[in-house]
């Protein structure tokens, strides 16, 4: 069972935590990682002046009050160690009620369920703490993982779409997929 209290989220394996400052060197790691980067901006690692310098502080603006919605970094309960960080933030194109569910994980949690487990978590939430009506997410279509992470969440496949990228990754020839759940579809 998952329990949320006051921005701390447990689940049987982890703790998700509001995302802080103290955790500047714990994402630069992550975003520098080759293989955690692979599908996501322009597939390189994130040097660590723009991570300190824009990614953090943007993800830290996002909380804002914004209750249940921000940035959660993932710890494992049984060791503290810091697994990726976790994202619920108001989908960009969406209206009232629709969430952006997102993920980034080191790849020594890569096919542990740990994303499954904080995804679904995270889904719950939304619809038990946040009142959101729907929960989406978005992938590479060649992102199998993240597809099948977002599967064992609930969401279903909507639809392929394709965007115009600076620097193309490879797959993207396939596009990029939308994956949702409404409330009134959601199965505790």
């Amino acid at each position: 069972m998952d329990i949320f209290a006051d921005r701390d989220l447990r689940t049987r394996r982890m703790r998700l935590r509001w995302l802080t400052e103290d955790d500047a060197l714990r994402l630069v790691a992550l975003h520098g990682d080759p293989d955690v980067m692979r599908f996501l901006g322009d597939g390189r690692p994130v040097p660590r002046s723009e991570v300190l310098e824009r990614t953090l502080p943007a993800m830290l603006a996002r909380h804002g009050n914004l209750g249940l919605l921000g940035y959660w970094a993932a710890e494992e309960v049984a060791t503290g160690d810091f697994l990726g960080w976790f994202e619920l933030v108001p989908a960009g194109r969406g209206g009232s009620g629709e969430v952006e569910l997102g993920y980034r994980l080191f790849p020594s949690a890569w096919g542990r369920g740990y994303a499954s487990e904080g995804a679904r978590a995270l889904v719950r939430a939304a619809f038990t703490v946040g009142g959101a009506q729907r929960v989406m997410g978005t992938t590479m279509a060649v992102n199998t993982a993240s597809r099948r992470v977002m599967e064992k969440a609930g969401l279903r496949y909507v639809r392929t779409f394709h965007e115009e990228w600076p620097t193309p990754l490879e797959g993207a020839e396939h596009g990029d997929v939308e994956y949702a759940l409404d409330l009134a579809d959601w199965r505790p």
